[in-house]
């Protein structure tokens, strides 16, 4: 177990060392661990180390984990969403990272309705244009927000994209660059509820890039956890 806080010493220095190259916070950027095949017991390990946020790809682990770890904690949904495990994973996550779809959008309002509550999300965006990629065209962001900044039971509070996979990460910095120009730009319109928050870039192969290019969130499994 001594690896996991070992990593996340490793991970937390990288962090700093990106943001202040770029002249930033160190504090202002929100690491969220991924727990796809990590065990109970590193997840324990990696709260007691430090670990705030709990990033899950699937509702039906989540809620497994869930149920279990009830230490005060923020629960992320980092990886795709059906529409028809909306239901549940409302109830878990404090943010969903991966809004795409109107039809989404529409049963995460009706479900918080029907539940009495708001849920935050990030809508997520193909920024590569890869076709095995989830997410909206950029160009289709602004329209796709006016659209749902009419849902009164959704607080869309930034955006989320992934990177292609690069042996050289240079290869991914306009990526995130236009993703970044694409979040300021949508913060100084001020739209109706919608705030842009969270940048959400970065993974464990790039996530330093990412923070150089102004993400404030970033999502790392396999350096906490080392799986593959």
């Amino acid at each position: 177990m001594e690896i996991i806080k070992n990593n996340l010493e490793i991970i937390n220095e990288k962090v700093k060392k990106a943001a202040l190259k770029t002249n930033r916070n160190p504090d202002e950027i929100k690491l969220v661990a991924v727990t796809k095949t990590a065990t109970i017991e590193q997840i324990k390990e990696a709260i007691r180390v430090g670990v705030k946020i709990i990033g899950e790809n699937k509702v039906q682990e989540a809620k497994e984990k869930y149920q279990i770890l009830s230490t005060d904690i923020e629960w992320h949904l980092v990886g795709h969403l059906q529409t028809n495990k909306v239901k549940y994973a409302i109830e878990i996550f404090d943010l969903i990272h991966s809004v795409d779809s109107i039809k989404l959008a529409k049963e995460i309002d009706k479900r918080s309705l029907q539940f009495g509550m708001i849920t935050n999300v990030l809508v997520e965006v193909n920024v590569s244009g890869e076709e095995t990629k989830y997410g909206i065209k950029p160009e289709e962001v602004e329209p796709f927000l006016e659209e749902i900044s009419e849902f009164s039971r959704i607080k869309v509070r930034g955006l989320m994209t992934i990177a292609p996979i690069a042996e050289d990460k240079e290869e991914v910095r306009p990526f995130f660059r236009k993703l970044r120009k694409l979040f300021e730009k949508i913060k100084i319109e001020n739209k109706k509820n919608i705030r842009m928050d969270y940048l959400s870039m970065g993974m464990t192969e790039d996530f330093e890039v990412a923070i150089e290019e102004g993400a404030n969130m970033v999502r790392i499994g396999r350096g906490i956890f080392g799986f593959h």
